[in-house]
């Protein structure tokens, strides 16, 4: 049992580290992979959009304005869609340069458009955030901010290089230069606030799609181990019968031959197999039967005893306890055998033993209608820049987690989401001085652990 956890835990790892490696860069790989349709269905809309507005302010506002220079801008974002429609799969999705491409052409295309349209003076300035923003949800953080600085760099040469607005000629007001750059300011501020405030949104989602990914690959793991024991009960009822078969014609053999046959000794050598193959099946399906028994119910106490076995003998001193609380049964309450929970528990010993100064220890108690389990070490504790980030799907260096250099990262979060998802709570704070060392606390509804015949 000790060597399954053991083996179960270091799935855990494998899958935290495989699917998370540490490095911001990790969680920017679930980035900029949107499908191609999408990009041409938004290019669509602001060729759409734009076609309308020009049209509008020539015809209906009877303003003069290039109208053959703006209708070949808008024409080059047309033919690039009909382009990509022909060259590609709409349902592709495209790789993070391909994007960085595709969204610096729009803001040349829709900056060059502003340009001939009045500049700064033009109120639809504004639009240049569009492709920053696509880009600050889409893309990595580096090409994100190169798509802002061209934005800006291209409203900075505005101010230089532009047609005045449409409706000078008309009688209109000529707007001061600081009116303009008053715009190029409300530019400035409002790319670099949805860069940050769209980029951090963005790569939070994908830590915590690579976070939902490791669990799910730690569950998948769990349930391929428990269906091979199956596998292996089956193997054991399916070879029984032939080897019974087996047994009984080698004895029958072994009785009609002669003492002195030759052939004799080797007859019953293979009787004397065939009956060591049936013990072997026999003990496989009777510790099959068992492990059934274990993985339906179990007592909470022999739960925490499973999650904290494979980090026992390791300089560190794990002890596990279980009492009763205020108005609970003296005898532990049958729950049942998560792999969940004896994931999340495992994660939060294994982190306490990697911490602790000399001892650890894991309490169970109970109510009559609660359950906690309460792990605590003596090692220096969480630091208070931690404490807020604990439970957040953030990669860090784990040897700084303590103390303030980093957080506990993708296993906290793995396990507390595991917990959460069993029906429980978590809570981590660190020990009253002057006592040190942290706490972590799952508390559950005793309904929720019950084995579902007894619910």
């Amino acid at each position: 049992m000790e060597d399954a956890a053991r083996d179960s835990r270091a799935g855990f790892e494998d899958a935290i580290f495989t699917l998370a490696p540490e490095g911001l860069g990790s969680a920017q790989s679930a980035l900029g992979r949107t499908r191609l349709r999408t990009f041409i269905t938004l290019r669509w809309l602001a060729v759409a959009g734009q076609t309308i507005a020009v049209l509008l302010v020539y015809f209906g506002l009877g303003f003069h304005l290039p109208l053959a220079l703006c209708l070949a801008i808008i024409a080059a974002s047309a033919w690039l869609n009909v382009f990509l429609s022909l060259a590609f799969p709409s349902q592709r999705l495209t790789r993070s340069w391909e994007a960085a491409l595709q969204l610096s052409f729009d803001t040349i295309q829709l900056a060059s458009l502003i340009a001939v349209t009045g500049g700064l003076s033009n109120p639809f300035l504004l639009l240049l955030l569009a492709p920053v923003t696509v880009a600050a949800l889409s893309l990595s953080l580096v090409r994100a901010s190169v798509i802002a600085i061209l934005a800006l760099v291209l409203a900075l040469t505005m101010a230089f290089a532009s047609l005045p607005l449409p409706w000078a000629e008309a009688g209109g007001t000529h707007l001061p230069d600081l009116f303009q750059w008053g715009q190029f300011a409300a530019l400035a501020v409002g790319t670099v606030f949805f860069t940050v405030s769209a980029g951090r949104v963005s790569q939070d989602e994908a830590r915590l799609v690579r976070a939902l990914d490791a669990a799910s690959v730690v569950m998948a793991r769990e349930q391929k181990l428990s269906a091979l024991g199956a596998m292996s009960a089956m193997t054991a009822h399916e070879l029984g019968t032939p080897l019974a078969t087996i047994h009984l014609v080698a004895k029958e053999m072994v009785r009609d031959l002669a003492a002195d046959d030759p052939h004799a000794e080797d007859i019953r050598l293979i009787a004397e197999q065939a009956d060591r193959c049936r013990a072997i099946l026999s003990a496989i399906r009777d510790a099959r039967d068992a492990t059934d028994i274990v993985h339906a119910r179990m007592p909470l106490d022999s739960l925490v005893e499973e999650a904290a076995a494979p980090m026992k003998g390791l300089g560190v001193a794990v002890v596990v306890r279980a009492y009763p609380g205020e108005g609970g049964e003296a005898r532990p309450p049958v729950i049942g055998r998560s792999p969940e929970i004896l994931h999340a528990l495992g994660a939060f010993i294994e982190n306490a033993v990697s911490f602790a100064a000399t001892r650890v220890e894991a309490s169970a108690s109970w109510t009559g209608d609660q359950v906690m389990i309460t792990i605590m070490d003596d090692g220096p504790g969480f630091s208070p820049e931690v404490i807020p980030k604990l439970g957040e799907p953030y990669i860090s260096d784990r040897s700084e987690a303590r103390l303030g250099g980093g957080d506990m990262g993708l296993g906290f979060f793995i396990a507390k989401t595991l917990i959460e998802r069993t029906g429980g709570r978590v809570a981590s704070r660190n020990r009253t001085p002057p006592a040190t060392g942290a706490i972590v606390q799952a508390i559950w509804p005793l309904r929720a652990l019950l084995p579902r015949d007894l619910d």
